[in-house]
């Protein structure tokens, strides 16, 4: 019985995405599960991969149902989101791509009487993935790409000095870009456990009031097609897990490594601290006194 073909899912929120992505898709056929998801799949040529393309739509709670749904169908060994989002920095412009080393869902807190108490929730995005991803813009020349953090949240930002805005320059300040859908994304793969999942994105406006004008301008085909071109970069570099049984495989597997006694344990690009002691640096800025 021949082997299954080593799969990735590529997700998209937006027309334009999807279609950005399909043009590098060959033979492309469409399946239909029967309690709804729908995907387009074929080949990425030049690599093993087999890609099974999704539109989701727009907003985190749906992308991670829905990718839930799919993963669990289709059994990747990786999913992708490729789209767009607005820039935080003034320094990555219209037309970048801002690859997630780690996706933030922006919303999570508590209300006291005190005031709004953040309780921050990241996924990082898989090291092999980030790694193929910094090799892959290597080669390209007409790409401007940043290995940055991104936020997610159910709102669009058109205005820069909105509470969201405020919101997220004082808890949130190395969000390079934000978008709708990759904390719910990053969040199914993770709970997974078995996928290797990453967020990249296109930059098509600076999230601001001129959004509506760089939208009008086309900004959005150009950065959906920008990302589309490196996430097809991340798959010619990336390689499939080899199957336990092949020799190939021998050195080259995937997974936690572990000594006598060791407390760390490792499943995927998560880290179960619970049971060692930890020794190192804590990251983040100090400002005024106090930690950002």
């Amino acid at each position: 019985m021949p082997e299954t073909p080593p799969t990735v899912v590529i997700l998209t929120a937006l027309a334009v995405e999807y279609a950005a992505v399909r043009a590098h898709i060959a033979e492309r056929t469409e399946l239909v599960h029967e309690d709804g998801p729908r995907v387009e799949r074929g080949r990425l040529e030049g690599t093993p991969w087999t890609v099974a393309l999704a539109e989701l739509g727009e907003g985190a709670t749906n992308a991670a149902a829905q990718t839930a749904q799919l993963v669990s169908w289709l059994r990747p060994q990786a999913v992708l989101f490729v789209g767009v989002a607005g820039s935080l920095k003034d320094d990555i412009g219209i037309g970048d791509v801002v690859v997630g080393t780690k996706v933030y869902g922006i919303h999570g807190g508590k209300q006291t009487p005190e005031g709004f108490l953040v309780r921050p929730e990241a996924w990082p995005g898989s090291n092999a993935l980030v790694q193929a991803a910094r090799s892959a813009v290597r080669d390209m020349d007409d790409v401007r790409a940043h290995f940055k953090p991104i936020a997610t949240a159910d709102v669009v930002l058109a205005h820069s000095r909105s509470e969201i805005a405020r919101h997220l320059r004082e808890h949130y300040n190395d969000a390079a870009a934000i978008e709708m859908e990759g904390s719910g994304a990053a969040h199914a793969a993770h709970l997974n456990g078995q996928v290797g999942a990453l967020v990249i994105r296109g930059i098509s406006d600076h999230a601001d009031a001129a959004k509506h004008r760089a939208d009008a301008s086309g900004s959005q085909k150009r950065a959906a097609e920008q990302a589309a071109t490196v996430a097809m970069g991340v798959l010619h570099k990336h390689r499939p897990r080899a199957s336990s049984d092949s020799a190939d495989s021998v050195g080259s597997k995937e997974g936690p490594r572990r000594g006598p006694g060791d407390a760390v344990s490792n499943t995927g690009d998560h880290f179960d601290f619970r049971g060692g002691t930890f020794h190192g640096t804590v990251i983040g800025k100090q400002i005024n006194g106090g930690r950002g």
